[in-house]
């Protein structure tokens, strides 16, 4: 309905403080005790039709709403031109998290921006399916439990097994991994694909690879690194430490370097040479 259409809201003109813009969703169902969901925003510095100033507006009472500060927890660049920032914590899960992507008007979604979104609504864990939801709905309100956890059916058992086949450290079988680099100046995003090529699940992973000379792992996502040049491993986070037969995880970083914005040439699964593809 056009007549409804708010040009002083879409050219950006009203500003408010986060306490304001959380105090005015509050009131539209004034007595709820329940919690906020988790937000994941997008916008294109050059838009138009909704102006970037909602972008920030956004933000600012969707953080309140969850009771957050409007400090970024983490700031990186996962694609050139692109600046995301996380609130409330600095993992994939974050409660709320802002995309905003340089030079771009009222076109998303933007090449690899499903990716992004199913990594934070928590689509790609192990033992997700993506079938059950009622609706194609893109509102964040379906979006999972902020904390996701591994299957039941994966984690070590709390006493010890007469089996050894029930050991919840995985094999060392075959692996593929992909990797894709995004660079700019000094700086680059990698984004790391992990398939499980065995027959078996892999039940607690680290993936062993040499960065090349000059780049240093500034921060990450889906695992965690050390050390932060050379010779590194990445390791499983609680809730991504299963990849079963012929399943896959992502990982990725974000890095500086020196002149060389080249990827790793080969990778290990707890010691088992991948293939690279």
């Amino acid at each position: 309905n056009g007549s409804l259409w708010n040009s002083q809201c879409s050219g950006g003109q009203i500003i408010k403080t986060a306490q304001q813009w959380g105090d005015q969703a509050r009131a539209m169902y004034p007595g709820y005790t329940g919690r906020y969901p988790r937000m994941q925003l997008w916008h294109g510095t050059t838009d138009t039709t909704l102006h970037y100033n909602n972008f920030g507006e956004e933000i600012k009472q969707w953080t309140n709403l969850n009771g957050l500060s409007q400090t970024p927890a983490f700031t990186d660049h996962p694609q050139s031109s692109w600046t995301r920032t996380r609130y409330g914590n600095t993992g994939t899960h974050a409660t709320v998290e802002g995309i905003s992507i340089s030079g771009v008007g009222h076109q998303l979604p933007m090449s690899g921006q499903l990716a992004y979104a199913i990594s934070f609504l928590g689509l790609d864990a192990p033992g997700t399916s993506m079938s059950p939801s009622p609706s194609p709905s893109t509102s964040p309100t379906r979006s999972p439990s902020p904390s996701p956890s591994p299957s039941p059916s994966v984690s070590p058992s709390a006493s010890p097994s007469s089996s050894p086949s029930s050991s919840p450290t995985g094999g060392t079988g075959a692996c593929r991994v992909s990797a894709t680099v995004n660079a700019w100046n000094s700086g680059l995003t990698e984004d790391i694909t992990i398939t499980n090529t065995g027959s078996s699940a892999v039940n607690g992973w680290s993936l062993a690879f040499t960065l090349p000379s000059g780049q240093t792992i500034t921060g990450g996502w889906n695992a965690t690194y050390s050390p932060s040049s050379g010779q590194v491993t990445a390791t499983n986070v609680s809730y991504n430490g299963s990849i079963p037969a012929g399943g896959s995880v992502q990982i990725g970083f974000q890095a500086n370097h020196t002149g060389n914005a080249g990827k790793p040439t080969s990778f290990t699964l707890n010691g088992a040479t991948c293939t690279v593809s």
